[in-house]
């Protein structure tokens, strides 16, 4: 509204804008010529900041007054009604912070439900960091390093989300089963899997920006007394109008921060690759399995392609779900591609029902349909298909490594002569 208004009582002065325009140009051009002249000297989205509440939301779910129903559904505690995002109408940017504060929450709240459902533990990295030192975290169970038999790794895609999630959007608007990956690790842990959940996004800390003090020239010492305190006086109303201004500018200015990056751990590839080192290569899983949804493919791809030789040993089965990664771009050799044919497949969100061959043009791995044209959903709907695949891929494994014929060495044959 206060934008109408602040056109509405500015239209007289257009209008005068207007009138005075050279006569030299039709009427229809000095209307354009002023208008667009007046609306360059408008910040609309600084005008809409003044009519804003504060950007102060609530801290917990209970003060937000919603909860998760029995079915994983976020419903309000007195109305029954999901989220709604408009709580303000004309105020997008005001609802956007709120949801996003709301998102925080929700993450934490997933953090909570890895430890307390899924019975998950937090490892920080790096695993020799300092007290003091920025920390990333990814949630393990038990077994995930001793299971001697098989090994879950799951890795969400970019964005906002964090470990133990999907998509941020289905948690909020759809419920918990679609949105995160309880559903994964639960199934996975019921047939026998250890599991690590990995945590991409979370590659730095953020700390406010400490307040720039503005020292006084090193010449004002020598200046008389007089003039010095004329001179302060001058610089405290200079600084009271830039206050004044700049409070009018941007009401809801925003703390200043700055990045400090995790060793190690800076962006989505490098995590992975020391979560690789120093959990995945070390752990005793004979068949460790992949999951990788979206971004998390192109990690996965980049894991491959630095570690091959490692990947090829340990792992059996990759299902990626409408993954971003490129062959091409990310330059994998021919052994990779070969393998990728033969170990993953990619569930892509396609109008085509459950598992329908996809055509692609490039050559790195069978393509399905994952049965749904939403990309977040891509995860959630392969979910049978995918622990389907997983049991075949273990099955050939296990088929092959019995076929596989001993091989008859002559320190065997001492032992065994030992042994009589």
């Amino acid at each position: 509204m206060l934008v109408y208004q602040v056109v509405f009582i500015l239209l007289p002065v257009w209008i005068t804008m207007a009138q005075n325009q050279p006569d030299g140009l039709e009427e229809k051009d000095r209307t354009s010529t002023a208008l667009k002249d007046l609306l360059s000297r408008i910040d609309l989205e600084e005008l809409m900041k003044k009519d804003e509440p504060p950007l102060k939301f609530p801290k917990t779910l209970e003060e937000f007054e919603y909860s998760f129903n029995e079915k994983g559904q976020l419903r309000h505690t007195k109305t029954g009604e999901p989220y709604v995002f408009n709580y303000h109408e004309d105020m997008h940017r005001w609802n956007q912070k709120r949801y996003e504060a709301l998102g925080e929450i929700i993450t934490h709240c997933v953090y909570d439900l890895l430890e307390k459902e899924c019975h998950l533990k937090k490892v920080y990295l790096p695993v020799d960091a300092a007290e003091d030192e920025p920390k990333s975290f990814i949630f393990v169970s038990e077994d995930a390093t001793t299971n001697p038999d098989r090994l879950m790794v799951l890795i969400h895609g970019s964005g906002v989300v964090r470990v133990g999630q999907w998509a941020r959007r289905l948690i909020i608007n759809e419920d918990l089963d679609s949105g995160t990956q309880i559903p994964f690790i639960k199934r996975a842990m019921d047939e026998g899997y250890g599991v690590i959940v990995l945590n991409t996004n979370e590659n730095y800390v953020e700390v406010e920006k400490p307040q720039k003090h503005v020292q006084s020239p090193a010449n004002d010492i020598d200046e008389p007394a007089e003039k010095k305190e004329k001179k302060d006086d001058s610089q405290k109303e200079t600084k009271k109008q830039r206050d004044s201004y700049e409070k009018y500018r941007n009401p809801q200015k925003e703390k200043e921060t700055k990045q400090i990056p995790i060793r190690d751990n800076s962006t989505p590839e490098e995590h992975a690759l020391y979560v690789w080192d120093h959990f995945i290569s070390r752990s005793s899983a004979k068949n460790v399995v992949f999951v990788a949804h979206s971004y998390g493919g192109l990690v996965f791809l980049e894991l491959m392609i630095q570690r091959e030789a490692e990947v090829k040993n340990k792992v059996v089965s990759v299902a990626l779900t409408d993954s971003v990664h490129n062959v091409w771009h990310q330059e994998a050799g021919k052994s990779v591609l070969d393998w990728m044919q033969e170990h993953c497949r990619n569930w892509v969100s396609s109008s085509e029902p459950l598992d329908t061959p996809v055509e692609f043009m490039l050559p790195d791995c069978p393509r399905v349909s994952a049965g749904t044209e939403r990309h977040e959903l891509t995860s959630w709907k392969s979910f049978n298909s995918i622990f389907k695949y997983f049991t075949h891929a273990l099955e050939a494994q296990n088929a092959e490594t019995k076929s596989k014929p001993t091989v008859i060495t002559r320190s065997s044959n001492r032992k065994k002569s030992e042994e009589l």
